[in-house]
């Protein structure tokens, strides 16, 4: 067993976009750079804004002294 994971071959998600995405390293930069912001925008506009109701942020048991 080796302790890098690329020794055996598999490189993890992240390699696997990067082979597939097309054009040279400053491209594939640039797209790698837009998709990290479209997953943050996703994130933020509608995937947060679902779960905070489902989340237990109001229900705190500190009692004002």
């Amino acid at each position: 067993m080796s302790l890098v994971p690329w020794y055996d071959g598999r490189d993890g998600m992240y390699g696997w976009i990067w082979r597939h995405l097309p054009g040279n390293a400053w491209v594939r930069a640039l797209l790698s750079l837009v998709l990290v912001v479209a997953v943050v925008y996703v994130l933020f506009q509608y995937v947060f804004p679902w779960a905070e109701p489902l989340l237990p942020f109001n229900d705190v048991t500190v009692d004002n002294q």
